[in-house]
């Protein structure tokens, strides 16, 4: 077993894990943040139903985000459509057999990395030349667009230019899944593409693309528009005049 396999595989448990546990830890302070306010968006939905049709608008096409800026929504749209298909394409190194539907995306994912890469590439953009974005533009947001553009365009290197040992790459995954490592291939544009990966995971919990599993606990967007119909009284506000009252 080579010093890199085994420097990797323990970087990828390393990673999984803060991943996993803090993006966790953040999601349950999400949830148990009191909102103490009806707020939703208006024109929002009057009932429960309605909210699940406004999120699932707001997963797959960014409605909010189409109405506040076109060229916003366009650049960001292509970024995780993209990623999507480049995501989607990559369980093939984690199944075995890959199954078909992934199989089926395949030529799709492929070049799906031109269109993350090209809405990353307008992202950047729009902080550095739009200049009210500029203006709360910190260094931290530069530096994870830079991030997600290595990725992007490593992985695409790989694929068009440096062709990576597939096979054994696959195998080193799944036998990461089964904590039966395989080597590593020592293939240098692979390393850095692994690397950067890597160092995503273990930032992810900690940076702004936590708003990923954030936009299923905002007010403006989960809650039902029935102020009138019905008192809003958060948990910790019942307590408090069960307390007084008991």
């Amino acid at each position: 077993m080579s010093v890199l396999t085994i420097i990797f595989a323990v970087l990828f448990y390393m990673a999984t894990a803060i991943l996993l546990v803090f993006t966790a830890h953040k999601i349950w302070l999400y949830a148990k943040t009191p909102a103490p306010l009806k707020i939703p968006t208006t024109p929002a939905p009057t009932t429960r139903s309605g909210v699940v049709f406004r999120m699932v608008k707001e997963l797959t096409i960014f409605e909010s985000l189409f109405k506040a800026s076109k060229w916003t929504w366009l650049f960001g749209w292509l970024f995780h459509f993209g990623l999507l298909l480049v995501l989607l394409r990559h369980l093939r190194y984690f199944t075995d057999p890959v199954w078909a539907w992934v199989t089926f995306l395949q030529p799709f994912g492929k070049y799906a990395a031109f269109i993350m890469l090209a809405g990353l590439a307008g992202l950047w953009a729009r902080r550095i030349f739009v200049d009210r974005v500029r203006y709360i533009s910190a260094p931290s947001d530069h530096l994870m667009l830079l991030l997600l553009i290595a990725i992007g365009v490593t992985g695409a290197l790989m694929t068009f230019v440096n062709h990576a040992d597939i096979v054994a790459l696959k195998a080193f995954l799944l036998g990461l899944m089964a904590f039966d490592w395989s080597p590593l291939p020592n293939d240098f544009v692979l390393i850095v593409h692994l690397s950067l990966v890597i160092l995503l995971m273990i930032i992810f919990p900690f940076s702004k693309l936590l708003h990923a599993p954030g936009i299923f606990f905002s007010p403006t967007r989960n809650q039902v528009d029935n102020p009138r119909e019905r008192r809003h009284v958060v948990d910790w506000a019942n307590k408090l005049e069960s307390s007084k009252t008991g």
